[in-house]
């Protein structure tokens, strides 16, 4: 089944952007998802706050505060989401956040909210795939994405358990860390990846770490999509609801050296 995920990544490595929904305020997350957009991003991950990002690093934690800090709810986060899918009707939208907010109305609640809301995959990042009873089926019934996190520590007798029920693409972690703070070795992200697609029967995003154009254009060449998160989050940090500008000049550069891959 063709789908904008799977038509976006046919058409070559893509640039996978990520921001906090509702920092620095639910109000001014529209405006920013259309800088990433206009800057020639391909796939938006939409950001959950939560008040415990285990998996996120300074950056990415202290958006979550500020966009809680503004009051921002789940029912905003399917507001923004909505909105967005109004506008841009092409662009596939991704979800990224953690069980609480997913599962406290149940998973099937969620599922449908997705879906209503035109999104396109979820990524949960707590939730392994050995204890996903729920809301993988709830998703995958919905005709919404299941995505997947793989991580260097994630061997051969364990990814067939993290490709089962997957799709969209597989989100390969790049070190083992948090987000934000450190850059896998690229010899490291070619062997991995080249490891993943060799199994593989999705594409294969590397993120975790990437900031720069260089970095991207490098794990471009090798990965079907680069996701960058804690760059664009630090501008959004740094400049407030005047952050769309700059968030769209960075995208602009990364998108420029992801594409040229192609």
């Amino acid at each position: 089944m063709t789908t904008r995920l799977s038509s976006t990544f046919a058409n070559g490595p893509a640039l996978v952007t990520f921001i906090t929904g509702g920092d620095p305020t639910p109000d001014a997350t529209g405006a920013i998802l259309d800088a990433l957009v206009e800057g020639g991003a391909d796939v938006i991950e939409l950001g959950m706050p939560f008040t415990d990002p285990m998996a996120d690093g300074p950056a990415i934690q202290a958006a979550n505060l500020r966009s809680l800090g503004a009051g921002t709810t789940t029912a905003d986060i399917f507001r923004i989401a909505a909105a967005f899918r109004a506008r841009h009707p092409e662009v596939p939208l991704v979800l990224m956040g953690y069980a609480n907010p997913m599962i406290t109305r149940g998973p099937e609640w969620f599922a449908g909210e997705c879906a209503k809301a035109g999104v396109d995959g979820v990524i949960c990042v707590d939730i392994p795939p050995e204890e996903d009873p729920e809301l993988g089926p709830a998703l995958r019934a919905a005709g919404v994405s299941l995505i997947r996190l793989a991580t260097p520590t994630t061997d051969a007798a364990r990814l067939p358990a993290v490709l089962e029920g997957s799709s969209g693409f597989l989100y390969y972690v790049s070190v083992a860390g948090i987000t934000g703070l450190q850059q896998a070795a690229q010899t490291s992200i070619d062997e991995a990846v080249a490891r993943l697609k060799d199994k593989a029967t999705i594409p294969v995003a590397v993120g975790f770490g990437v900031r720069t154009p260089e970095q991207a254009a490098a794990i471009a060449k090798v990965a079907d999509g680069v996701v960058v998160g804690s760059a664009l989050v630090d501008l959004v940090g740094k400049h407030g609801a005047a952050a769309a500008g700059p968030v769209g000049e960075l995208t602009r550069a990364l998108a420029q050296a992801v594409h040229s891959a192609r």
